[in-house]
């Protein structure tokens, strides 16, 4: 049965990561075809640097995905602690059943609902163009909230609530106990809340095209522009260059969280 399970997980791993392989094999091609290596080149490296528009659009996924992470951390981690102090159960239960809908709501729904709002808001203060930057900015940090808040509450539960009333009889206010011995317990789950809403809005796709306007254009929307035609290599290269930073991340966080762990055992003993 060993044998099995593991020609199966290894099948599955080939199955996940053997296209990865496959594109990051062809950034090196110094061909532009998709199917003969031609050599090992730099060469679209190079046209990448070059292509300013594809700067422009990757410079304004990563502003969109930094401003959406930060807010919906902020947000996400008041909600969270404002919800685990709620008393009563049935109020509790509603608000955490709404706060699940953008997580189940299908991208598009969610994305047309948003588009619809938008636009009609925009109708009643006679604002035209309302598409652009800040509904795509409020649309990701709506879709991105759940996310926080159930890697915030996991950790708001397993803190001792003795020790923030403990702060308040020592003299700390509210405040002062929440980030001196609340938030350093939570710190861990507010970043890796941060961390997928990050990744979330990097890859989003669905919802950003229903609320974007013509000036600004994000990278997934400008590689599906590109699909109409033909995906040059340099977005190769530049999906290349996305996949190792976020596998360096990952490793980073992974490494810390083990250091953390061990640090806490340690204090244990």
């Amino acid at each position: 049965m060993k044998i099995f399970s593991r020609i199966y997980t290894a099948l599955i791993m080939v199955f996940l990561y053997a296209p990865i392989a496959v594109m990051i094999v062809f950034s090196f091609n110094s061909a532009r075809s998709t199917s003969i290596f031609g050599g090992f080149s730099l060469k679209w490296y190079g046209e990448l640097l070059n292509d300013s528009s594809t700067i422009e659009a990757l410079k304004n996924t990563l502003i969109l995905a930094v401003a959406s992470a930060v807010i919906a951390t902020v947000l996400g981690t008041l909600s969270a602690v404002g919800i685990f102090q709620m008393k009563r159960k049935f109020v509790r239960a509603s608000i955490m059943t709404a706060t699940n809908i953008p997580m189940m709501n299908p991208d598009i729904v969610t994305g047309i609902s948003l588009m619809l709002l938008f636009v009609f808001v925009g109708r009643l203060v006679g604002a035209e163009d309302v598409l652009g930057f800040g509904t795509m900015l409020i649309a990701h940090v709506t879709f991105n909230l759940p996310y926080v808040i159930l890697s915030v509450l996991p950790k708001l539960r397993q803190t001792d609530p003795h020790l923030s009333e403990a702060a308040r009889d020592l003299g700390c206010t509210p405040l002062q106990s929440f980030f001196k011995v609340v938030f350093p317990s939570i710190a861990s789950g507010v970043f890796t809340g941060m961390i997928m809403a990050f990744t979330l809005s990097l890859d989003d796709f669905v919802i950003s095209y229903f609320t974007t306007g013509p000036d600004f254009q994000t990278l997934p929307i400008k590689i599906f522009s590109m699909t109409k035609r033909r995906v040059t290599p340099d977005m190769y290269a530049l999906s290349t260059l996305i996949f190792l930073s976020v596998l360096v991340l990952l490793i980073l966080i992974n490494v810390a969280q083990a250091r953390s762990d061990k640090k806490k055992e340690a204090a244990k003993i």
